[in-house]
């Protein structure tokens, strides 16, 4: 994996981003003595730590881990799918969640009754009615009743985002919509799922190509000027000028014009209104900090791995986490709210 990138999937590895749960309140995955559990926004202990790994919430449930298996909890704590099986997907999306068994993929409702067979070697989440799956080298689409949608004739292929899905054949990706016709061609040679719009697509290869947005008409709105390019989120997109060792990071809005310069070696995109950051030389032992839109260092720890605010608080590590804690959470003032 390439330098630059790694420090943008740095969010995804480590930050547990967390959607709302259909409670009143939002929680958040803790560990404590090697146990997982969750909090609420004002760092109460909700659930106490009691599974082997906890992941967000989302429509109510929250996947977790037990006796080496995977089921799902709801916000009491309260097992809701007994954990049965070997993997699932992070959250359930649209009712219904995959889960993995026996070596084969199929999906769950959220009672655990099985509502599509285990017969896919790779399922993920339904979105806009649709899930993307694997089968016999191939990618497809079903629909909520397990029919195969969209035919399984993909060499890649990602989840359907403002009514379209981006696919690859041979080395060029393109997007097609629900009924599986074609509506950008496949001339890219990588391309991101379309967001608030816009979509980041980059013509040539990882190391000379160039990065540009399209709209859903496939039409060029921001030209192909950037040597790395993000999806927009809040109304601004992650950029950067330069090679994966030395270049910067900035941020532009969506007519292309740089509204945060490029200074950062590593950053993330907006969510809550905040970014994290990090000016660090050393791009092996990165430091982060919290921007605001308009480019302002609003919290100034030095974090030691980025995590996006959601929900009003933000996962984090730094040397000054309570002892025996790997990870805390802080609020949009910087303070920690646990532990």
């Amino acid at each position: 994996m390439k330098t630059a990138t790694r420090f943008f999937v740095y969010a995804l590895i480590f930050g547990f981003s967390v959607t709302p749960v259909l409670s009143q309140e939002q929680l958040f995955p803790i560990e404590e003595k090697g146990k997982w559990g969750f909090i609420n926004k004002s760092g109460k202990v909700v659930v106490s730590p009691q599974f082997e790994f906890a992941e967000r919430f989302a429509e109510g449930l929250a996947a977790m881990k037990s006796g080496g298996k995977w089921g799902f909890t709801d916000p009491t704590g309260k097992v809701v799918v007994t954990a049965a099986y070997d993997k699932v997907s992070e959250y359930y999306s649209e009712g219904l969640a995959a889960v993995k068994k026996a070596g084969k993929w199929g999906y769950i409702d959220k009672t655990g009754k099985v509502t599509i067979d285990f017969k896919f070697d790779f399922a993920y989440r339904f979105t806009d009615g649709l899930a993307r799956v694997y089968s016999a080298g191939k990618w497809g689409f079903v629909d909520k009743s397990g029919n195969l949608a969209i035919k399984a004739e993909y060499d890649g292929a990602y989840y359907f985002s403002e009514g379209l899905a981006r696919v690859q054949k041979g080395k060029k990706w393109g997007f097609i919509d629900k009924t599986g016709k074609m509506v950008v061609d496949f001339i890219y040679d990588e391309t991101f799922d379309f967001a608030q719009g816009l979509a980041n697509v980059r013509k040539g290869d990882e190391i000379s190509g160039k990065w540009g947005y399209i709209d859903k008409t496939g039409k060029v709105v921001i030209e192909f000027n950037f040597d790395r390019a993000y999806f927009f989120s809040e109304g601004l997109a992650l950029v950067r000028k330069g090679d994966f060792k030395s270049g910067k990071f900035g941020f532009i809005d969506k007519s292309g014009k740089l509204v945060i310069d490029y200074q950062f070696y590593g950053a993330d995109h907006f969510k809550d209104g905040m970014a994290c950051v990090s000016t660090s030389i050393d791009t092996k032992n990165l430091k982060w900090n919290y921007i605001d839109k308009s480019g302002k260092v609003v919290i100034t720890k030095n974090f030691d791995y980025m995590s996006n605010f959601t929900g009003g608080l933000a996962k984090v590590k730094s040397s000054d986490i309570k002892a025996g804690y790997t990870f805390g959470y802080i609020d949009k003032t910087g303070k920690y709210i646990w532990p």
